[in-house]
């Protein structure tokens, strides 16, 4: 082991780099500090941890302890030699890969840009320019992959979508709907409300109240909306639970009703909703929470809100609107309602046929439940509609549509089978003959005739007397 002064001798015809003035200040910190009779484990890890400033530049510096032993080994080995960073060779060769692979490597990814390391691994195995056998490190390949600049992006998602801010110029084009979770009551109780908000006038149409979102409650939120305003041409979604249900995207279909669904992080398209659960929220919400004067019944909340958004908020003034108010805004549109012909058309829209199968016990299965058909339907296939309002279950039979039960097993145990009532004959219609019976009246005639006397019996063709 060469002692100190051969050590100074030989970095003495060295150009030492900022790199290697930096290792040295780092190794003399960390024997400083064991000459002075503190532990090297402990001195490295809190060295590591809060390395020292450089003296070319004042930019912070990251260790890892490993770097640390290795800088001590280089000097205790090679003085300061072994400080010296390893000189690479050229750019884009790897000292740790065959040259056939960084061949292939930078010419599938000028065929193949988003090809990761991985799958530029198998292709080249799967090609014959590895062995089966042959281990390569996937480090390895991606450091060569980086020294030869070639990309390593992901497959592009988000960031090639069409983001873009929007405004509406008329009323009853897109809605806005969104769900803001709040406390009421005494106790605190969780409370979701499902507002909903017209794009162009920021009208407060209608809210709704639940425990959770679900797509029972934004249906029925859906529903009260077009009752009383109208249809309009597009609903926008976040992804939500209650908001990604098929339920929603077939009332969405029946309506008419384009349906967009908001992808995460998009405030361009959440940012109006976004803001009005803030105003909400400052305005109401928050003074929901811990009081006794007010229940946490949702339909007592849905009362309150709905009287926020019809007093309050769509009659104050709105900084979007240029001072306008929400409802002066959405009176003041040219553009004509379109309301549905009737409530019970309106309903009907709200409602999903599938196709089941009857057992043969007129049983239908659907949607983990069992429900029994009307008789005559066993064994066949059936449209079933379900209203996406109530749940209702119903099926056409002899015309019309009749609502469907689930099985009850128990009544079906001890009630009596029904038995259809045999056709009753006409009054022209006697009563028919049959040849059993033409056969008994021919083998046992009467033996007296209707006047009261003895028949004539002739012998039969064949028999004797």
């Amino acid at each position: 082991m060469p002692n100190e002064i051969e050590k100074h001798l030989a970095s003495s015809t060295l150009t030492l780099s900022p790199e290697a003035l930096y290792r040295f200040q780092v190794v003399s910190t960390v024997r400083a500090r064991v000459l002075s009779g503190d532990l090297l484990a402990p001195v490295v890890h809190a060295i590591a941890k809060h390395p020292p400033v450089s003296l070319v530049g004042s930019a912070a510096r990251r260790l890892s302890v490993r770097s640390v032993y290795r800088w001590l080994k280089g000097y205790q080995e090679k003085g300061i030699a072994g400080l010296v960073p390893a000189v690479r060779g050229p750019r884009g060769v790897s000292q740790a890969l065959p040259c056939a692979l960084v061949a292939f490597f930078r010419a599938e990814k000028g065929l193949d840009r988003f090809a990761s390391v991985p799958e530029l691994l198998r292709r080249a195995r799967e090609r014959g320019i590895l062995g089966a056998e042959e281990s390569i490190d996937r480090v390895s390949a991606w450091r060569a992959c980086r020294r030869m600049e070639l990309p390593l992006m992901r497959v592009p998602k988000k960031q090639h979508d069409d983001k873009r801010r929007f405004a509406y110029p008329h009323r009853m084009m897109m809605v806005l709907s969104d769900g803001k979770h709040f406390r009421a009551g005494i106790g605190r109780t969780r409370r979701v409300a499902l507002f909903f908000i017209d794009d162009a006038t920021r009208l407060g149409m209608h809210v709704v109240v639940g425990t959770a979102e679900s797509p029972p409650l934004f249906l029925r939120g859906l529903y009260e909306v077009i009752a009383r305003y109208g249809f309009f041409d597009v609903l926008f979604l976040d992804n939500g639970p209650g908001f990604i249900a098929d339920d929603t995207a077939a009332a969405c279909a029946k309506l008419g009703i384009h349906l967009v669904l908001g992808t995460s992080g998009y405030p361009e398209g959440h940012g109006k909703i976004e803001r009005f659960n803030r105003t909400a929220s400052s305005q109401l919400l928050r003074g929901l929470s811990g009081v006794a004067e007010i229940s946490d019944d949702c339909g007592a909340l849905e009362l309150r809100l709905g009287h926020y958004l019809t007093k309050r908020y769509n009659q104050q003034p709105h900084e979007a609107l240029g001072g306008m108010t929400p409802l002066a805004r959405f009176e003041a549109d040219t553009r004509a309602l379109r309301f549905p012909p009737s409530d019970a058309e309106l309903r009907d829209r709200f409602m999903v046929a599938q196709p089941r199968k009857v057992s043969r016990d007129n049983v239908i299965a659907y949607q983990g439940q069992h429900y029994e058909a009307p008789r005559g339907h066993a064994d066949t296939q059936v449209q079933v509609y379900r209203r996406l309002l109530s749940d209702e279950i119903s099926m056409i039979h002899q015309g019309r549509r009749v609502p469907l039960a689930p099985v009850d097993l128990t009544q079906n145990a001890i009630a009596r089978r029904a038995r259809p009532a045999s056709a009753s004959p006409s009054d022209d219609e006697g009563t028919p003959c049959t040849a059993a019976r033409l056969a008994f009246e021919r083998d046992f005639a009467p033996v007296l005739d209707p006047d009261g006397g003895f028949a004539d019996i002739h012998p039969q063709k064949g028999v004797c007397p």
